[in-house]
């Protein structure tokens, strides 16, 4: 996605660590109509399948799953939670994962009101790096019943294990921009094509 990548190279910062921030516009501050073309370009990828649910996890992943769901006749957003609440009610699933970002181990929760043995899935997320998040979501849809349709990332980076270890598992993965290299020193992105 041409307009997806123009911004990461005019908006994005490499830092130290492999972190890549896009916080100017997909994910503290947020470009709304770079958004809905996002979800347009979601529903372009994944609209032949038969999607009853958008499952994404807090907080990032909001609003691109919300984009993408715009696109979709009304298909429903799930979040998985990573923190137990009082709104919480009933049965839930639960999965450990293990944040690239946060290096941090969450207990995500999902209440088993919201994912049915008979829903298809698509999974929607901000960014792809080792994997661990879709992995968990993977988990949580599959305890279910349900079944994966598809996985939306937004930006993947190519050069780290996430998007193989998925893709390895015959799940249907499409990133909107996969960055194959990228040089704190020098700011340099490079998108795979």
């Amino acid at each position: 996605m041409d307009l997806l990548k123009e911004r990461i190279l005019k908006d994005g910062t490499v830092k130290a660590g492999n972190v890549l921030k896009v916080d100017m516009f997909l994910n503290h501050q947020i470009d709304v109509k770079l958004l809905d073309e996002i979800g347009c370009e979601f529903k372009r990828l994944f609209g032949d399948k038969q999607i009853t649910k958008i499952l994404t996890i807090e907080a990032s992943g909001i609003a691109v799953a919300c984009a993408a769901a715009m696109h979709f006749d009304d298909v429903p957003v799930v979040f998985a939670k990573k923190a137990q609440s009082i709104n919480l009610d009933g049965e839930s699933y639960s999965t450990k994962i293990e944040s690239f970002t946060h290096k941090k181990v969450y207990d995500v929760i999902v209440s088993k009101k919201y994912i049915k043995p008979d829903d298809k899935i698509l999974i929607i997320d901000d960014f792809l790096a080792n994997g661990c998040a879709l992995l968990g979501l993977i988990d949580l849809v599959k305890s279910a019943g349900a079944s994966v349709e598809g996985i939306g990332i937004v930006i993947e980076k190519g050069f780290q294990s996430g998007g193989k270890t998925i893709r390895e598992m015959g799940l249907n993965l499409k990133s909107l921009a996969i960055i194959d290299s990228m040089d704190d020193t020098t700011g340099k992105i490079v998108f795979r094509e």
